[in-house]
């Protein structure tokens, strides 16, 4: 478990001569799965099996057992399976470890894991943002609405923490109240992302995390923006606390699910790109304890994927459709009154976006398409002739020529 990167490479190296064929190594940090692909490859000619195993569960999961994600030289697992399952974290009896797939897949799965981690942490942030700066919230109080937000449909070890943080106070005051914001980050959130963007896969609600992370670094700008920048007049939420609270519930719990849906729609795409048969269920049976984002909403992911194990989307398994059914209308209140008091909710707000566009029949693509057919010639499709390119002289004054077509 060592830093990702050169310092992975340096001590395989250091390792090999003293290794034999057969022997495994287990590389259990976060390393970026790329780089767990070429090592598995390079070090299976040398006859040598290679692990490249994700492990997640902090100190809780150090001293109770983790979440791991075993990947890599299949060969490896027969010798690994008795032990990495007995030191894991069990949940309902079960190990929250399994093997995940060849090359880079259980570096993968980690990677999307920490991705949807920094979901999680920027909605429950906005979440308290929103509670603090416009409803007036002290301290004790967020913590106690945190608190029984942790027994409902939000039960998770985030929102627990959450609560426990917010209470907490050292020298006579509350802790969090005077740590900078000034957020840092390790680069899975990135990879991530960047991951999405390969892969053509809308993965807005992490990439909004990572960028809320880049905002708040800029720390000293923004303090210098906070007195020339302006803003709505209105310092706080008009409406009922209570029933603001309940409607903040319901649209941090509807986000939450389309940040999971879009972590499986890319490990969808990966499992197919990759060919690694990635299983879905038993992802989420490996995140469902141990791991930071363990929670009892993974159990519901878990029961879609039994009931379909071919579910092309989370969205579209009855109770995930019925749970947004119900979530959306709330959500869309938070995120108007959040707007007309002038506090960001970036990632509150790109969940919602991806909702309202993957649900819409017919989005503005097709103008899209137009003008970059009228400026480059990069041709369009027509709705009655799909996979037929077409291009158009616009202005009467171009030419018939046009561009290749390929994805980027």
């Amino acid at each position: 478990m060592v830093k990702a990167g050169s310092a992975v490479d340096d001590f395989v190296n250091q390792l090999l001569p003293h290794l034999t064929a057969g022997d495994i190594i287990i590389d259990g940090g976060n390393s970026l799965y790329t780089d767990t692909e070429r090592r598995v490859k390079t070090l299976s000619a040398q006859g040598v099996h290679f692990v490249g195993c994700g492990v997640s569960g902090g100190e809780e999961g150090a001293r109770y057992g983790p979440s791991m994600m075993p990947g890599g030289s299949p060969g490896a697992w027969p010798h690994l399976r008795e032990m990495l399952q007995a030191v894991s974290a069990k949940a309902d009896g079960v190990p929250c470890c399994d093997w995940v797939g060849e090359g880079g897949a259980g570096h993968f799965v980690k990677m999307v894991h920490n991705g949807i981690e920094y979901g999680d942490m920027q909605l429950i942030c906005e979440a308290f943002h929103l509670m603090h700066d416009g409803l007036g919230l002290g301290y004790e109080e967020m913590s106690a609405v945190f608190g029984e937000w942790n027994k409902s449909e939000l039960e998770s070890f985030l929102i627990q923490i959450t609560s426990d943080i917010l209470k907490f106070q050292q020298d006579g005051h509350y802790l969090v109240d005077r740590i900078r914001d000034a957020a840092g980050q390790k680069g899975t959130g990135k990879w991530t992302v960047e991951a999405s963007l390969d892969m053509g896969i809308p993965v807005t609600l992490v990439s909004e995390a990572v960028f809320a992370r880049s905002l708040s670094a800029l720390k000293e700008e923004r303090l210098r923006a906070s007195k020339i920048l302006v803003g709505p007049k209105t310092a706080g939420f008009t409406k009922d606390k209570t029933e603001i609270l309940e409607h903040l519930k319901k649209a941090l719990y509807g986000a939450k699910i389309i940040s999971y849906a879009q972590g499986f729609m890319l490990f969808s795409e990966a499992s197919k790109t990759f060919n690694w048969n990635l299983n879905m269920g038993a992802i989420a049976t490996m995140w469902k304890g141990g791991c930071i984002i363990k929670s009892a909403f993974l159990g519901d992911i878990r029961k879609a994927f039994d009931r379909n194990p071919n579910l092309e989307n989370l969205l579209f398994d009855s109770f995930f459709t019925q749970a947004l059914a119900q979530a959306h209308p709330s959500w869309r209140l938070i995120l108007s009154e959040s707007i007309l008091i002038g506090l960001p909710v970036p990632a509150l707000s790109s969940a919602l976006a991806f909702y309202d566009g993957y649900r819409c029949e017919r989005l503005p693509a097709n103008l899209l398409q137009a003008q970059r057919d009228y400026f480059g010639a990069h041709t369009f499709e027509l709705l009655d002739n799909p996979g037929v390119y077409k291009h158009v002289n616009w202005t009467g004054q171009g030419g018939t020529t046009s561009s290749t077509n390929y994805q980027a």
